[in-house]
């Protein structure tokens, strides 16, 4: 149908408007602890149309160099309909659209586990995302408690692209009412507890002149470490990037919220940690993933301090297995440990901390080692790359 309806002239009418202080309304968002109770799913509101220019400049930000991301004729040589987005961008969609029922109160981000990318999105696609809680732990008045969700994203053919589990440190509600209610429904949650990968790959041989010399799979060996020249600088620029990929935290872009917070999260705006991610993960694509045929998913990922706009970041990378792939593919399985660090390069921060900068973080306090304070980000992250033919 079309609505054809006479826009009239329109008065002004505040003036004579009775005001009410009585009549004040405050939206609040997030959930807190005593909210997040196990079983829950939340359908999470609006989802992201991402086109082409999205696609695009996101890839420019954040530094990816692999030619399946930005090539259409390479991406359909290897048997894709498009361009895929890349799996950050996924990644930071889906993410972001569960910040404003699974953490927009959170007092921190604890990790990453499991993540699965399990068919390519691309330009066009619309994506959702769903979150269920699986656990709650209660850590004792006064004391703010740990929630354990799962959450998936989907393509507007409700087919998963990607699922994760995620831990988040939530305070209690106390006396406050509750931000919103809980969900009216129980929609179905398409978690896979053996995910499998739905890839589109063609026969090959591969194209092989868009690509660096030295990625691939013969390229690495256990034990390898892999130290990515180029830095970048954050600037403001974060912000925008937040609200662009729909993540609603004010922790990531309103300075009066974040300043007006005690302890050591009070200060200048925090850059929304999936950014980090991405960028991390930009400065080390051309050295070990510009011949990838997929980012398989990561697990154990941490930031282990804040990054704010102005500090530069650096990465390293270390191969943790070289492992043959599926059948009927001439590639094999990267596994790499990320590790980033901020306002030093990534050879210095290597020359000073040596193999303390790939101990975890929550590792050291049992192993008698201090935790680095230029240290920013740890990630485990599995890759299917191509092996040279």
């Amino acid at each position: 149908m079309t609505l054809d309806y006479v826009l009239q002239d329109q008065p002004e009418l505040a003036p004579g408007l009775p005001f009410s202080i009585d009549r004040v309304r405050s939206p609040q968002y997030g959930r807190y602890l005593d909210d997040l109770e196990p079983g829950l799913v939340f359908r999470h509101p609006r989802g992201v149309t991402v086109d082409a220019g999205m696609a695009r400049a996101f890839n420019a930000t954040f530094l990816e160099a692999n030619p399946l991301y930005l090539n259409r004729e390479f991406a359909q040589a290897h048997g894709f309909d498009d361009t895929p987005l890349s799996p950050q961008l996924v990644f930071n969609v889906v993410l972001s659209l569960g910040v404003q029922n699974d953490s927009e109160k959170a007092i921190a981000n604890l990790g990453y586990y499991q993540a699965r990318f399990l068919r390519p999105a691309y330009p066009g696609d619309t994506l959702r995302a769903l979150t269920r809680v699986v656990d709650r732990k209660d850590r004792g008045e006064g004391k703010p408690g740990i929630v354990h969700v799962h959450t998936v994203g989907v393509n507007q053919h409700d087919q998963v692209v990607l699922q994760y589990e995620r831990k988040i440190m939530v305070g209690r509600r106390g006396d406050r009412p509750p931000t919103a209610p809980p969900p009216s429904e129980r929609p179905g949650f398409p978690w896979a507890e053996q995910p499998r990968l739905a890839l589109p790959l063609a026969d090959g041989p591969f194209p092989g002149t868009l690509t660096g010399p030295s990625t691939y799979l013969e390229d690495f060996a256990v034990g390898d470490l892999i130290v990515h020249g180029n830095g970048r600088t954050v600037t403001d620029e974060h912000m925008a990037w937040s609200y662009g990929v729909a993540n609603t935290h004010p922790l990531h872009s309103d300075r009066l919220y974040s300043t007006g917070l005690s302890g050591a999260m009070s200060g200048e705006p925090i850059v929304y940690g999936g950014l980090v991610f991405a960028w991390l993960q930009g400065l080390a694509s051309r050295d070990v993933s510009e011949n990838a045929l997929w980012e398989l998913g990561f697990t154990e990922g941490y930031h282990t301090q804040p990054t704010f706009s102005g500090d530069t970041l650096g990465a390293l990378s270390r191969v943790l297995a070289v492992e043959p792939g599926p059948d009927g593919v001439d590639a094999g399985v990267l596994t790499l440990q990320l590790i980033g660090v901020k306002n030093v390069t990534a050879a210095a921060a290597l020359d000073e901390y040596g193999e303390d900068l790939f101990v975890k973080e929550t590792a050291k306090r049992g192993l008698g080692k201090d935790k680095i304070a230029a240290k920013v980000f740890e990630v485990e992250r599995r890759l299917l790359v191509k092996r040279r033919v």
